[in-house]
């Protein structure tokens, strides 16, 4: 069966307060280390809640925009918006390789088998285990590049991040905002504006892209679902940004990788 068909039908018989606590849970992990958790949300929409791969893609996707609209007015308040639109420059190279990034990961996501989507998403998962340990146990500095190179390398990344975060329903704020401060040297409070100004049409590209095949249906058979899930990463996340600092990195970020790698067994071990 291929994940166009795999569609599950809404969560009836999952109970409100389940799904709430589930989206809080997930917003609380991603909160504390300041990103919005759709990394851990995936595999519970598989795992807890029996999602087809591509049909928790889409959820996770849904969510993850909804989660991005409500930061941004928090952001703005934190970051004013002249100071992020003074480097709209660094937001167009990544966008030039994260819209075609989207678009082919989404196209890609489609045309996948259910257990090739799986395993494709189990290894992402381990990526962004990676990924969380080495841009929180380091101190990021700037990439001694010429300018042509650090465009060509922005557009490189930017459509790298774009197919991950089309794939795996991510906002992608884990990837762009250490990218960001690599590449152009920005305060890691600008970058983690920037980084949503890229996220919002990059998100959109990708469900222009799902909106073209039936399994985008999954949406409008779990509306509710979504609502209630989506309700509770928001309030979760802000909780987890109020607890920011109450665990320390060296503990609480080999405890969130190794959460990430326990769910990427789980997720490979689907079919």
């Amino acid at each position: 069966m291929t994940n166009a068909t795999a569609l599950v039908r809404a969560r009836s018989t999952r109970s409100a307060p389940l799904v709430f606590g589930a989206g809080a849970a997930v917003g609380v992990l991603g909160g504390m280390i300041g990103l919005g958790g759709a990394e851990f949300r995936l595999p519970l929409l598989i795992s807890l809640f029996g999602f087809a791969a591509l049909s928790a893609v889409i959820l996770n996707k849904a969510m993850s925009l909804v989660v991005v609209l409500a930061a941004l007015p928090a952001r703005m308040a934190a970051v004013p918006a002249s100071e992020v639109a003074a480097h709209w420059p660094v937001a167009v190279n990544l966008l030039a390789g994260s819209l075609l990034g989207a678009w082919a990961g989404a196209s890609w996501a489609v045309r996948m088998r259910s257990s090739t989507l799986y395993k494709v998403l189990a290894a992402l998962m381990v990526f962004m285990a990676a990924a969380l340990v080495a841009t929180h146990s380091s101190v990021l500095g700037m990439l001694a590049l010429p300018l042509w190179a650090r465009i060509a390398c922005g557009v490189v990344a930017g459509f790298g991040i774009g197919v991950v975060a089309a794939i795996m329903g991510v906002a992608g704020g884990e990837l762009l905002i250490p990218t960001i401060v690599l590449l152009f040297a920005l305060d890691i409070k600008v970058a983690g504006s920037l980084s949503l100004l890229v996220s919002l049409p990059t998100m959109l590209v990708a469900f222009a892209r799902y909106s073209r095949d039936g399994s985008f249906a999954v949406l409008g058979a779990n509306i509710r679902f979504t609502v209630i899930l989506s309700g509770g990463s928001i309030a979760g996340a802000l909780l987890g940004g109020l607890l920011l600092g109450v665990v320390a990195d060296p503990v609480l970020i080999p405890a969130l990788a190794v959460v990430l790698l326990v769910s990427a067994v789980k997720v490979a071990r689907h079919d």
